[in-house]
C-alpha cells in the first residue's frame, strides 16, 4: 500500500514522510479517518501545504476533533455558522480573562477551517475573504458587546443625543473597519484597521461616580485591543492597527461624531479619503452608525467629476515605490510593480473621481466595482476581465502565502521547500511555471496601471540625443589624450583628473565584477551624466562628488535606471552637487533620497509643521510599531529626505536662516512625537498602561523636554538633541498588564527606549545624536524625573548654568498636560528674585570657562575665529540674553513666554531691559553669524573662519559684553 504521501511533488513528499509521526504519533487517528472527506491522502495534501495546519493538528487535536463533529470542513464557513460558533464559546466566558481566551481558542478553529479549505480549494476567493471578514466582524461585536456591558457595570451608561432621533438616549460605541475588512476583503493573516467612534457628549448614569462619555469610550476602546491583540499564552485574534483615526497615534482613540466630521471637514487629507472609501461600520450601534457614515460620505464622494483624485494616487504610488526601492520589496505581490496595490489604486482612482455622480460607484468590494467600471463603459471589457483575472490570482497567491504559517506576508518565498508548497497550492507543476503565470498577471496589471494612472513623462529616456563621444569617452574608445580634450572643450575645469577619476572606476574591482544587466546599465548611465555635468560651472568638481553616489550604487542600479529616465533628476543631482559636497555625501550614504530629486516643486518647498506631521504619519502607517528594526530605518529615510529639501530650499535661497532653523526643530519634534508613540506602545503591549491615582490609565503622562538648539529653535544640519524625560505618574502605582511594573520602572524603559530608537546606528545611520547631561544631576541622576523631582530640583540643588539652559527649555513632545506642568515649573523658577551683582559674576566664570575649553587657543588667535565659541561669537550674545532673562524676570514675567535667543532679545527690548537699537543690532549680528555657520556646514566646513573675518560685529558684541557683564 502506497504512503499518504506518494503522490506529492518530492520535496513535499520528503518533508511530511519526516515529520507524519511527528503529528500522528500513535497513527492516523480514527476520529479523522471517521470525519466527512478526511481520509489520510486528503489530510497529507493539506499539511503539506501549509505548517500552521500541521501544527494545530499535532499541537490541539483534541480542540480540533470537537469542531469537526458539527460541521465537517467539506461544507463551506458562512458567517451564520461563524455566529453561531462563537455563541458556544461566549458560554464559557465570566471575565475578561477567560473572554481572551474564548477568542483565541475561536480563531484557532476559524483560521484552520478558513485555511483548510482556502489551500486545498475547496474555497474559492469570495468564500475565503467573505468568512475572515465574518470571522472578524464577529469577534469584534462579541468582544464589544461583553466588554460593554462589563464597563456599565463599572461606571455606568453613557448616556447623550441619538443622532437618529434627537431624544436623549444611552449611547454604544460605533467600530469603523478600514481597508480590506471595510470591503470584506481581508487577507487570511491580517491585521485589522479600526477607528473608534461615539454619537455624542454626555455623562455615565447609574455607576458609583460618573465618567464623560469620551472617557468611557476611550477605556472600552482600550479593553477592546488588549482583547483581540495582546499575546497570551493562547496566542492573539487580530493585530489592531488605530493610526487610520484623525490625528493618528497622537489623536484621541475615541471621538465623536462632531469631531470626526469636523475633522474630515476641516483636515482630512487625500489619502484619508482614499481610505475611507472602504469604511465600513462593523461592530457596535449599526443604527448610529448609519447616521455617522451619511455625514461623512461628502468628503469621500464629491458633488464633481474630481480628477484631482489622479495625482493624489500618483503621490501616494510614489511613495510606496521609494519603499519597495528601500526595501529591496520587487518580489512583494501587493506593493511591486504590478501588485495587488496598482489594482487598487486603479478601481479607486475611479471612485473618487466619479463616485459623487455614479452611485454605482459608492461601493466596498473591489470586483463589484470593476464590474462597474465595464457596465459605465469607464473601462473596456478587456482590461476589466485582465484586471479581474490578476487581481484573484494574486489574493488567491497571497492567501497561500500566508496560510502557510499563518503569517502576514506578501513576499514570494525564496526557498525550494516553500515554492514547491506554493506551486501546489496554485495549481502549478513546478514553481517556474507558477512565476511564470505570476508574471504575466503582474506585466498586464503594470501596464494597465501605466495607462491609466503614470503620468506622461513616466517613460522619458535620458539617451536618446546624447553626443557619440561621450560614450566612446566612457568606454574608452579613444585615447586618453583625446579624452582630456573633448572634456576641456565641454567645460570640464581639471580634464587629466577627470579622466583619471573615469579610469579608476572603470578599473574598479565591482565594476569588474557586475553581471550583464548591471554593466549594461552603467554604460548607459555614465555617458549620460557626463553630459549633464557639462550643465554646472564645476564639472569635474561635481564628478568628483557625484562619484560618491555612484560607487554606492554599482550594486543596485534601479537607481542608474530612475536617473537615466528621469531628466529632471538628473538634473537635479548635478546642480545640488555642484552646489554642496555635503548634499552629495547625503546621497551618496542614502541613494534612496534619490527620490527626492523626482518632485523639482516639493523639493524646494518644504512643508509646514502640519504637512510634516502628515506625511510622516502616511509614512508609517503599514509599519507595525511592533516592528522596531523598520520603524527606525524609515524614520531615518524621512528624517534624511526633509532635510535634502531643506539644504536645497536653502541653496536656492527660498528659505532664509529663520524658516531653515524653524524647520530643523520642526522635523525634529515631529520625529520625537512619533518615537514616544512607538516606545509607549512598545511598552505597553508588554507591560500594560501606568495606572493613575483617580485608578484611570490610558494616558503616557510623560514628556520630553528640549534644551539648547532644539529648545531655542535654532536647529543645525548636524545638531544633537539636548533632552530631559519628565513624567508626572505615580511612582508607587503599577501598570495594569498581565506582566505589571512600577510606573517608576516603566517610565525609565521608555526613556531607554527612546534614547535608543534615537541614536542606534543603524544600515541608515543615525536618527539623531541624543545628549542627556542637562537632566537633574547630569549622568549620574535619574534618566526619567517625575515632575515634581524636577521642580524640587530646580528650586534647591540646580547651579546657575542650569537655570541659564532653563531659559532656552521648551517642552518639544508627549502629554500636554505634563508639559502644560513643565510650562508652569520653568516660568516660576525662571521669575525668581536674584541677585544680579552674584548672577553675572557667576554667569562670566561660566562663560570664561567654557571659552577657555571650547575657544581658539591664544597662540592661533591671529589665524582663525571659532564663530561660536571665541570672544565676541555666538555664545557672548546667549550668555547676555540668558544673563538678562534671569536678572528681569521677576520684574517682567512676561520675558519667560519664549524659549529662542531672538524673541527673547525683542522681548528685553519692548519691557526696557535693554534699549530697543540694541536689541535690534545685536539680533542682526546674531543671524549673520548663524548664517555663516549653516553656509558652511552645507560645504562641509567647520565653524572656524580667518581671523580678519567680522570686524564690525565681534566688535559690537565686544563692546555690548563689556556695558551688560563687566560694567
Amino acid at each position: 500500500m502506497s504512503e499518504p504521501w506518494s503522490s506529492l511533488p518530492a520535496p513535499l513528499a520528503e518533508d511530511l514522510a519526516s515529520s507524519w509521526e511527528s503529528v500522528f504519533p500513535e497513527g492516523f487517528p480514527d476520529w479523522l479517518e471517521a470525519t466527512e472527506g478526511m481520509s489520510e491522502e486528503v489530510v497529507a495534501g493539506a499539511i503539506a501545504r501549509s505548517l500552521f495546519l500541521r501544527q494545530t493538528l499535532e499541537r490541539h487535536p483534541e480542540q480540533v476533533r470537537v469542531f469537526l463533529q458539527p460541521r465537517p470542513l467539506g461544507e463551506p464557513t458562512t458567517p451564520e455558522y461563524l455566529a453561531h460558533r462563537w455563541q458556544e464559546y461566549l458560554a464559557r466566558v465570566n471575565d475578561e480573562a477567560s473572554l481572551h481566551s474564548a477568542l483565541r481558542q475561536f480563531r484557532r478553529e476559524a483560521q484552520f477551517r478558513i485555511i483548510w479549505r482556502d489551500l486545498m480549494r475547496w474555497a474559492d476567493l469570495d468564500e475565503t475573504i467573505a468568512a475572515t471578514s465574518a470571522f472578524a466582524d464577529t469577534c469584534i461585536q462579541g468582544a464589544l458587546d461583553w466588554l460593554y456591558e462589563d464597563a456599565c457595570k463599572q461606571s455606568g451608561t453613557p448616556w447623550g443625543t441619538d443622532p437618529a432621533t434627537g431624544q436623549e438616549a444611552p449611547q454604544k460605541m460605533v467600530v469603523l473597519g478600514m481597508g480590506k475588512l471595510g470591503g470584506r476583503e481581508l487577507n487570511v493573516s491580517s491585521d485589522i484597521d479600526l477607528i473608534f467612534a461615539f454619537p455624542g457628549n454626555g455623562e455615565t448614569q447609574g455607576g458609583p461616580r460618573s465618567l464623560d462619555n469620551q472617557t468611557f469610550f476611550i477605556r472600552l476602546g482600550q479593553r477592546l485591543i488588549q482583547a483581540l491583540d495582546q499575546i497570551t499564552a493562547d496566542g492573539f485574534v487580530f493585530r489592531v492597527d488605530m493610526r487610520l483615526r484623525p490625528y493618528g497615534q497622537s489623536g484621541a482613540l475615541a471621538l465623536s461624531f462632531a469631531a470626526l466630521e469636523a475633522y474630515y471637514q476641516d483636515q482630512g487629507r487625500d489619502w484619508e479619503r482614499y481610505a475611507m472609501v472602504k469604511a465600513r461600520v462593523v461592530a457596535g450601534d449599526q443604527s448610529a452608525g448609519r447616521v455617522l457614515m451619511t455625514s461623512l460620505r461628502p468628503f469621500v464622494y464629491r458633488k464633481y467629476i474630481d480628477f484631482s483624485a489622479f495625482e493624489s494616487l500618483r503621490s501616494m504610488k510614489a511613495m510606496i515605490s521609494r519603499e519597495v526601492r528601500r526595501k529591496g520589496l520587487e518580489n512583494n505581490i501587493k506593493l511591486g510593480s504590478g501588485g495587488i496595490r496598482e489594482i487598487e489604486f486603479v478601481v479607486q482612482a475611479f471612485q473618487l473621481i466619479r463616485g459623487g455622480r455614479d452611485r454605482e460607484l459608492q461601493q466596498r468590494e473591489l470586483l463589484a466595482i470593476l464590474q462597474e467600471l465595464e457596465a459605465l463603459e469607464l473601462l473596456p471589457p478587456q482590461v476589466v476581465k485582465e484586471l479581474r483575472e490578476a487581481y484573484v490570482f494574486l489574493r488567491n497567491l497571497e492567501h497561500a502565502l500566508q496560510g502557510m504559517e499563518d503569517k502576514q506576508t506578501q513576499l514570494l518565498p525564496a526557498d525550494d521547500l516553500s515554492q514547491a508548497r506554493i506551486a501546489l497550492i496554485m495549481g502549478h507543476d513546478d514553481w517556474r511555471s507558477c512565476e511564470t503565470a505570476l508574471d504575466e498577471h503582474r506585466q498586464r496589471v503594470a501596464t494597465h496601471f501605466a495607462n491609466i494612472i503614470a503620468t506622461d513623462d513616466d517613460d522619458q529616456s535620458g539617451a536618446g540625443a546624447l553626443e557619440e563621444g561621450w560614450h566612446e569617452l566612457w568606454l574608452a574608445e579613444i585615447d586618453e589624450a583625446a579624452s582630456a580634450q573633448w572634456l576641456a572643450d565641454h567645460g570640464y575645469e581639471d580634464a587629466p583628473a577627470t579622466c583619471q577619476a573615469l579610469k579608476d572606476l572603470r578599473e574598479n574591482r565591482t565594476v569588474q565584477t557586475m553581471q550583464t544587466q548591471g554593466r549594461t546599465r552603467l554604460n548607459q548611465f555614465m555617458p549620460v551624466l557626463l553630459e549633464a555635468l557639462t550643465q554646472v560651472d564645476n564639472p569635474s568638481e561635481t564628478l568628483f562628488r557625484v562619484l560618491q553616489l555612484v560607487d554606492a550604487i554599482l550594486r543596485r542600479t534601479a537607481y542608474m535606471v530612475l536617473l537615466l529616465e528621469n531628466p529632471g533628476a538628473r538634473t537635479q543631482l548635478v546642480k545640488l552637487c555642484s552646489e554642496s559636497p555635503w548634499i552629495a555625501r547625503q546621497l551618496a550614504e542614502t541613494p534612496l533620497l534619490l527620490d527626492e530629486l523626482l518632485n523639482a516643486e516639493s523639493l524646494y518647498h518644504p512643508p509646514a509643521k502640519e504637512e510634516l506631521q502628515d506625511d510622516l504619519r502616511q509614512q508609517m502607517l503599514r509599519i507595525p510599531f511592533e516592528d522596531l528594526e523598520e520603524q527606525m530605518e524609515s524614520l531615518r529615510h524621512f528624517k534624511k529626505a526633509h532635510i535634502l529639501r531643506l539644504a536645497a530650499s536653502e541653496l536656492k535661497g527660498t528659505l532664509p536662516l529663520m524658516k531653515v532653523s524653524d524647520y530643523l526643530t520642526w522635523l525634529a519634534e515631529v520625529v520625537l512625537d512619533h518615537v514616544v508613540d512607538v516606545a509607549f506602545s512598545n511598552l505597553v503591549s508588554r507591560h500594560g498602561y501606568p495606572k493613575r491615582a483617580d485608578g484611570s490609565a490610558y494616558e503616557t503622562d510623560f514628556a520630553i523636554i528640549g534644551y539648547g538648539k532644539l529648545g531655542g529653535i535654532e536647529m543645525g544640519y548636524t545638531s544633537d538633541l539636548d533632552l530631559v524625560f519628565v513624567h508626572n505618574a505615580d511612582p508607587e502605582l503599577s501598570t495594569d498588564g498581565e506582566k505589571a511594573i512600577d510606573n517608576a520602572v516603566f517610565y525609565t524603559r521608555l526613556g531607554q527606549r527612546i534614547v535608543h530608537i534615537l541614536n542606534t546606528q543603524t544600515p541608515a545611520g543615525l536618527l539623531y545624536e541624543v545628549d542627556m547631561r542637562l537632566r537633574p544631576s547630569g549622568n549620574s541622576g535619574l534618566l526619567v524625573s517625575t515632575l515634581q523631582a524636577f521642580e524640587k530640583y530646580q528650586r534647591n540643588d540646580a547651579w546657575t548654568w542650569e537655570h541659564q539652559a532653563l531659559a532656552r527649555a521648551r517642552g518639544v513632545a508627549g502629554c500636554q498636560e505634563t508639559l502644560a506642568g513643565f510650562e508652569a515649573i520653568r516660568h516660576e523658577i525662571l521669575c525668581q528674585p536674584r541677585d544680579r551683582d552674584k548672577l553675572r559674576a557667576e554667569v562670566v566664570d561660566m562663560r570664561e570657562r567654557m571659552r577657555a575649553s571650547l575657544g581658539t587657543p591664544d597662540h592661533r588667535q591671529q589665524e582663525v575665529f571659532h564663530i561660536k565659541h571665541d570672544t565676541g561669537g555666538i555664545v557672548d550674545i546667549e550668555f547676555m540674553v540668558q544673563y538678562l532673562m534671569l536678572a528681569y524676570s521677576s520684574e517682567h514675567p512676561e520675558l519667560t513666554q519664549w524659549s529662542d535667543n531672538i524673541r527673547q532679545m525683542e522681548e528685553l527690548g519692548r519691557v526696557g531691559v535693554m534699549p530697543v537699537e540694541d536689541t535690534e543690532k545685536l539680533r542682526d549680528v546674531f543671524i549673520a553669524l548663524r548664517s555663516t555657520i549653516h553656509r558652511r556646514a552645507l560645504q562641509n566646513l567647520n565653524s572656524q573662519v580667518e581671523a580678519a573675518a567680522f570686524p564690525e560685529e565681534r566688535e559690537y558684541i565686544r563692546a555690548m559684553w563689556q556695558r551688560i557683564m563687566i560694567n
